[in-house]
């Protein structure tokens, strides 16, 4: 791709980043379009359907969730680790609002265009849950199934504008359910 090609696109990211974060993952193209002062073919041009602007979106994002994983594996120990993704992967589904949604049904789409991104970092979230086990330090009656899962209960939480102020106690009550005292620094 042409250095301006790709300048335009990740403006056209940005503007959707920022209108989703806003409006949710429902917010119209025409919005995305008028945020990034393109008209509406221009968007289309670069993202033809819904479902391409958000696999890019979300994708960029699920790769740097990844990508955090494997950081926070070689730096922290098992549980801190484990807390930490834990932590930023539900700040993230909470800021971009719906997204949890889109990511539950992926997960068990294989046709959908975000299955193999959801399916990534699930696998990511699976690794350091099964490292804090194997050390002691998260409980071994769960999966990274449940473990996503438990993201997507509490990403929940956070779209509720009447629970969102306990989001933060109840993610830290379910870390602390999952996480076990050692290999642990603290609980969330």
């Amino acid at each position: 791709m042409r250095a301006d090609a790709r300048k335009n696109r990740d403006h056209l990211l940005a503007a959707a980043g920022t209108a989703i974060t806003e409006q949710g993952v429902d917010v119209s193209m025409r919005d995305i379009a008028r945020r990034a002062d393109v008209g509406l073919a221009t968007l289309l041009r670069h993202f033809p359907t819904r479902e391409a602007l958000l696999d890019a979106l979300l994708r960029t994002s699920f790769e740097e969730l990844t990508a955090k994983a494997d950081t926070l594996e070689k730096s922290s120990s098992p549980g801190d680790a484990l807390a930490a993704w834990l932590r930023d992967c539900v700040a993230w589904t909470t800021e971009f609002r719906g997204a949890i949604t889109l990511m539950a049904a992926a997960i068990e789409d294989t046709e959908s265009a975000l299955h193999a991104s959801c399916v990534t970092l699930r696998a990511a979230g699976a690794r350091l849950l099964t490292r804090a086990q194997d050390v002691g330090a998260a409980r071994t009656d769960i999966d990274g199934a449940d473990l996503f899962a438990l993201v997507a209960a509490l990403a929940w939480l956070g779209d509720q504008p009447s629970l969102a102020p306990r989001a933060d106690h109840l993610f830290d009550v379910v870390a602390g359910t999952i996480l076990t005292a050692p290999g642990r620094a603290n609980p969330a």
